[in-house]
């Protein structure tokens, strides 16, 4: 195994962060959907703030380089990781606008997600719904949660207003559009976590269906810097949920939740071969 040098500043910080979601497991409920990352503060993204539609020129401008930067990244990415994409016809079949649903334990798990789409040969673009804090984020990074086909959550209603109407043009358009229900990223947390409706309601508000994807986390022999094993990322793709026409829209929000947490829960126990339960 090559020799690295370990960041000892980062490594603390990470262990801090592990150390924040094992109390968090262990308070259950909603803690199960809190921050556990030291972020900057932020400010609230107002009305202004966001082209969720990319209308603007200059907004068009900067969206088509950060896709190209993307692009290249995501490459790297799937090498890194070595992402591996399974169930991709459940997607294929999946005709018109979808959301698509993930757990979240990554900065990079939305790329995986991402290769899922493209081996699906999906048509349209993919969107991710991404939290407040990330759209102030500094440098490329921040450049490319800006731009490049990302829709932030906003502590404003006005603001979550135009979401919305965005999201539901997307869907109807016959787009991808990724939402984390369990809100909150949980570094190289393995197990899902309860759902939020957020997700679901906009899908029954496009009457489009929920793909449920549950990313597995194995350990490679690399080590990076922080002492940690470097990973790699298998993308399982469930069959698509779709709203049932006799139900009322709290109805379907409820039973489509429940149904794609069974169903990432199912596969955490199938690959891992251990049952589902928190600490």
């Amino acid at each position: 195994m090559k020799k690295v040098k370990i960041n000892e500043v980062k490594r603390a910080e990470r262990l801090e962060v592990l150390k924040r979601i094992e109390e968090n497991e262990k308070l259950g409920g909603n803690a199960f959907n809190l921050d556990v990352e030291i972020d900057p503060p932020y400010t609230t993204l107002m009305p202004n703030d966001v082209d969720y539609e990319f209308k603007k020129f200059s907004t068009k401008v900067k969206r088509f380089f950060a896709n190209i930067i993307a692009k290249i990244g995501a490459k790297k990415v799937v090498k890194d990781f070595k992402v591996t994409v399974i169930g991709a016809e459940n997607l294929a079949k999946v005709k018109g606008g979808a959301i698509v649903t993930a757990n979240h334990f990554s900065i990079f798990e939305n790329v995986a997600v991402w290769q899922a789409v493209k081996e699906a040969k999906r048509k349209g673009k993919f969107y991710r719904v991404i939290r407040e804090g990330n759209y102030f984020m500094p440098g490329v990074i921040g450049f490319l949660l800006k731009y490049a086909d990302t829709l932030p959550i906003s502590s404003n209603l006005k603001t979550m207003m135009n979401l919305s109407r965005a999201i539901d043009k997307y869907l109807k358009n016959g787009d991808t559009v990724l939402v984390y229900p369990e809100k909150a990223l949980w570094w190289n947390y393995k197990k899902p976590r309860p759902f939020l409706d957020g997700a679901f309601k906009y899908a029954v508000k496009a009457n489009v269906p929920v793909v449920p994807t549950f990313t597995t986390i194995e350990d490679l022999d690399e080590i990076d810097e922080m002492g940690f094993h470097k990973k790699k990322y298998t993308v399982h793709v469930m069959p698509a949920i779709y709203p049932d026409k006799n139900l009322t829209d709290k109805e379907n929000t409820a039973l489509m939740r429940d149904k794609n947490y069974e169903l990432v829960k199912a596969k955490y126990e199938e690959f891992y071969k251990i049952p589902l339960k928190y600490d």
